[in-house]
């Protein structure tokens, strides 16, 4: 079932995927009273550092707050990171191009683009050396990616980031 289709309500004690900042843990369903108007909030608590974030319950879709992915997509991301992609002509593209089309993925929050790029600048990475920039780029997707494999799959991020290591090569 395509990612759109899933229905998904958040839930205190879920973990959730915040596209661009990772896995984080929904801790309680807070109402505050702003500016005379009660609003209702979810706290979520990333995974990685421990910090909090605060989202209107009404604007959970617009961030695009989702569910973690299921066992069936997990699959599809080590299939994605397996396969072998053409290479583009020599002046096909320009870096500056290529480097913009990266991050509109990473943008995207889907973590299927975000497969492709980091397997893209992996294989990049083992015949040139890479720019600032898309090692910025490379980082975040290998972050972000480790991160929701490794809460799918139960384990550590350590152990998902040595499988990605091999699963590029």
């Amino acid at each position: 079932m395509a990612r759109a289709e899933r229905a998904w309500k958040a839930r205190v004690g879920e973990l959730a995927v915040y596209p661009g900042l990772g896995v984080a843990l929904i801790e309680e369903l807070r109402t505050q009273e702003i500016a005379g108007q009660t609003r209702k909030f979810l706290v979520l608590r990333k995974i990685e550092d421990d910090s909090r974030i605060l989202i209107p319950r009404e604007n959970v879709a617009q961030v695009g707050l989702r569910a973690v992915i299921s066992h069936a997509e997990a699959e599809r991301i080590w299939t994605i990171l397996k396969t072998r992609t053409r290479r583009r002509r020599v002046g096909g593209i320009t870096w500056s191009r290529q480097f913009r089309e990266y991050q509109e993925k990473l943008r995207t929050g889907s973590i299927f683009e975000i497969a492709e790029v980091l397997r893209d600048l992996m294989r990049l990475q083992a015949v040139k050396e890479l720019s600032f920039g898309e090692r910025r780029v490379l980082d975040t997707a290998r972050s972000l990616l480790v991160q929701e494999l490794a809460a799918c799959e139960n384990t550590l991020p350590e152990k998902i980031d040595d499988q990605i290591n091999s699963a590029v090569r």
